[in-house]
């Protein structure tokens, strides 16, 4: 799709403020003392001195290069997850903008796309899905789901029911047969949020995906090492709910030729 460059420069810079303010989400939400600070208070400071971090220093990507990766007052390393996650970000918001346009379908992509990786960084790092990202993903991807109407809204909280459903079904049983928990709480609230983006006839495909990723990953794994992993499965359901996301439709015509054909 041919895209006004505006559009698109536009989207990298907005892609890469979105990418700063992901790294504050991917860094306090999985803190211990997350009740003492939000996501906005205290402002940014390093946290080897302690000292705040001026404006000039936090401009993405641009502040990190400037400084070598460094703070200013005492030198110390500033880990280069800061931006890769912002220049990562960014492209995503780009890619987004060639793909769909100035459009709903835009705004659906970069909004989930941004929300996946935060939960794929947080679940890799902490085995945690914070309430956060699934909670406000749900808001926006039902509150865009409105500009389709009626039956777009109705799909996409049908969507939203079947995610939970369907991985709170798994976990159930996969307790009673395994003696343990075998589905976190953040995985099912994960699945209705993405449920909220891709309707309900996307969300099994969602899970299978996911759960394919997962085994590619966790069997190797348990070979190598000889033991059991806990297996972060937010990050695979990430990846599945990003393939699903842009390649549902084709996913679903294949569907129904190979089952329906004739």
């Amino acid at each position: 799709m041919a895209v006004d460059p505006i559009l698109l420069v536009g989207a990298g810079i907005l892609g890469l403020c979105v990418g700063s303010f992901l790294n504050v989400c991917i860094l306090r939400l999985a803190k211990e003392d997350r009740k003492q600070r939000s996501l906005f208070h205290p402002p940014s400071t390093c946290p080897r001195c302690g000292r705040r971090i001026a404006w000039r220093d936090n401009v993405p990507v641009v502040s990190w290069l400037v400084l070598r990766g460094r703070c200013r007052w005492c030198g110390q390393p500033i880990s280069i997850q800061y931006p890769i996650i912002e220049a990562v970000v960014a492209l995503l918001w780009i890619a987004a903008m060639v793909a769909y346009g100035p459009t709903v379908r835009f705004a659906a992509a970069a909004t989930l796309g941004t929300i996946l990786i935060g939960i794929a960084v947080t679940d890799a790092r902490h085995y945690l899905i914070p309430d956060e990202y699934n909670w406000t993903g749900l808001i926006i991807g039902l509150g865009l789901s409105l500009t389709a109407g009626v039956p777009g809204f109705l799909d996409k909280v049908a969507g939203a029911a079947a995610g939970f459903g369907l991985l709170y079904a798994v976990g159930l049983v996969g307790g009673w047969v395994f003696k343990e928990e075998a589905m976190g709480g953040g995985d099912i609230k994960m699945m209705a949020m993405v449920g909220a983006f891709v309707g309900w006839k996307l969300v099994l495909p969602t899970v299978f995906a996911g759960a394919l990723f997962g085994t590619l990953v966790y069997v190797p794994l348990l070979l190598l090492r000889k033991r059991k992993q806990h297996v972060p499965f937010g990050v695979f359901l990430a990846m599945g709910a990003a393939v699903v996301f842009v390649f549902g439709d084709a996913i679903l015509d294949w569907y129904k030729r190979f089952f329906w054909a004739g």
